[in-house]
């Protein structure tokens, strides 16, 4: 089983073809939308986050039990949902302003661990818009120290400047994290955030030197490539597609990525290091198609299987 550990919360979205810019409530949140995207590609997922009881919250949790995505690792507070208001250039792509402080995303705490180990799960997917915000960052810290024995650990920093206080500090943490992770996905554009005028492969290929067993570099319509630890570099071209808008294509591609190792058998810390370029190759490939296809609808609205 997989188990996504972040955020979940509600997207406030403007209304396609809405002049008077009005706004739409989406569900939503990097790691919500990987487990949902998981679960319609029928891989084992579950869900570890705080939920909000509150109306918004009974929609999100009752989405992940229609997508097939287990709950028994939710905690859920009394606290509001979590809001992130949409912005969409004229390109489709889309930036977020984040109402986090006293929501629920930030109240996952260690104690909500209490009796469950990563080692637990084949696989555990961090997303880490709350790394810098405690307690929820001391969640993602502690899963860190744990003893997960062979389980497969991977982080998407998903960067948003909004949150994070310090960009400089954040960057220094996140260096520090990143060498107990063993799978990184990163998208350039995040990459440019924390280290303006740096070139994403140097910063890839610096991560993957220092202890993942691969760097996973997603650049948009371009496609996504992916550093190893021995300085193999493999690359995915991009799909072409009518875009309506970019919420959610990351989460759709980490979905489709982990989809595709799990159906190669790789979400060990072992087997993932055994993979080969071809290997590589062909998640990468997935991983875009499933991005690429989220793109041509509103929303975070990831394919199915049978879409595939």
């Amino acid at each position: 089983m997989i188990v996504v550990v972040g955020e979940a919360l509600v997207d406030l979205a403007p209304v396609p073809g809405d002049p008077s810019g009005a706004l739409r409530p989406l569900l939503g949140g990097s790691p919500y939308n990987v487990a949902v995207g998981l679960g319609r590609l029928d891989t084992e997922t579950a869900y570890l986050g705080s939920i909000s009881l509150d109306a918004f919250g009974e929609r999100l949790s009752h989405r992940l039990r229609d997508e097939g995505v287990s709950v028994h690792l939710v905690a859920r507070t009394d606290a509001p949902t979590t809001l992130a208001v949409v912005h969409l250039d004229d390109a489709g792509r889309a930036s977020y302003g984040f109402y986090l402080t006293g929501t629920s995303a930030a109240e996952l705490t260690p104690d909500h661990l209490e009796g469950w180990q990563a080692a637990d799960a084949a696989h555990v997917s961090l997303g880490a818009v709350t790394l810098d915000t405690d307690p929820a960052g001391e969640v993602l810290v502690g899963l860190l120290a744990q003893d997960r024995g062979d389980t497969l650990l991977s982080l998407d920093p998903n960067i948003r400047p909004s949150v994070i206080g310090d960009l400089r500090r954040y960057g220094t943490r996140l260096d520090q994290v990143v060498r107990d992770i063993d799978l990184v996905k990163v998208s350039d554009e995040d990459l440019q955030i924390l280290y303006p005028g740096r070139a994403a492969d140097d910063i890839a290929r610096r991560w993957a030197s220092a202890g993942p067993a691969a760097v996973v570099v997603t650049r948009g319509a371009a496609g996504a490539e992916v550093h190893l630890a021995d300085g193999t570099a493999v690359v995915a071209a991009g799909e072409t597609v009518e875009v309506v808008d970019t919420v959610g294509a990351g989460d759709a591609f980490t979905a489709g990525l982990l989809h595709a190792l799990a159906r190669a058998d790789a979400l060990s810390r072992e087997r993932v290091r055994a993979l080969d370029e071809q290997a590589w190759r062909d998640a990468l490939t997935t991983a875009v198609h499933v991005a690429a296809l989220t793109c041509t609808r509103p929303g975070a609205d990831p394919p199915s299987a049978s879409e595939l």
